[in-house]
């Protein structure tokens, strides 16, 4: 039987990272899904799923604007680990629409024409690789914006009705470093090159010291609007 999320976080308290996987794996089987980014903290779930042969289904979502160093990360994981990952496109009339209406640099225009591309090539997808699962397994932190500050590791969705696993949630950006170069996992390269969040090409950049986590993401928008969608509620 399903378990709260209260008894989720009690749970998770007191075992470490593989067997709370092990046991969400258990507990939501069939109904458990981790969407990785390739960034950091996302290659540190894999690499936990893959190395310890956790049933949860890996997905990404391939927006049509990555980054090249994105897809070699993504062509390096399934190298190093033999195990699948589940891409999910946008819908193609969809995007041709928006391309054909307002042109393929549509997100600058507005925070409306951003927030449309987003869900199109982010959020729509998302929601088809989340239909029939209870459990989502997603890579954010506390420490990278304010919006994120006050999760815990389970939390409920009301929204998509499931509970939300941050599995790393309490972790700094350091630890982050330290344990993917400790356990020689494959990494995006812009992170050494001051890319500390990285989603679509045309909107990331790197981050200039003291800057917010977030700044790099969307930089000609105000900070309070820097979300895409996927971490958002009505």
């Amino acid at each position: 039987m399903n378990q709260t999320v209260s008894d989720l976080n009690l749970y998770a308290e007191n075992h470490t990272l593989p067997e709370v996987l092990q046991h969400i794996a258990e507990q939501y089987a069939n109904s458990i899904v981790f969407t990785t980014s390739f960034g950091l903290e996302d290659q540190i779930i894999t690499h936990l799923i893959f190395t310890h042969t956790i049933p949860i289904e890996v997905i990404t979502l391939d927006t049509g604007r990555l980054f090249k160093e994105t897809y070699k990360v993504y062509n390096k994981t399934l190298e190093k680990y033999k195990k699948p990952i589940v891409a999910f496109f946008p819908d193609t009339t969809q995007v041709e629409t928006m391309l054909r209406e307002k042109g393929p640099m549509s997100f600058y225009n507005s925070v409306e024409d951003r927030k449309e591309c987003c869900t199109i090539r982010k959020v729509l997808p998302l929601n088809r690789a989340l239909a029939d699962k209870k459990m989502w397994i997603t890579g954010i932190r506390a420490e990278q914006s304010s919006n994120r500050k006050d999760l815990t590791m389970f939390e409920y969705d009301a929204d998509r009705e499931m509970i939300k696993c941050n599995l790393l949630i309490d972790w700094t950006f350091t630890q982050v470093q330290d344990y993917v170069k400790k356990e020689a996992i494959p990494y995006n390269i812009l992170h050494d090159k001051g890319f500390v969040s990285i989603g679509c090409e045309p909107c990331t950049r790197a981050i200039k010291q003291g800057e917010d986590f977030r700044a790099g993401r969307w930089w000609w928008e105000d900070n309070s609007k820097k979300e895409c969608g996927l971490h958002t509620h009505s």
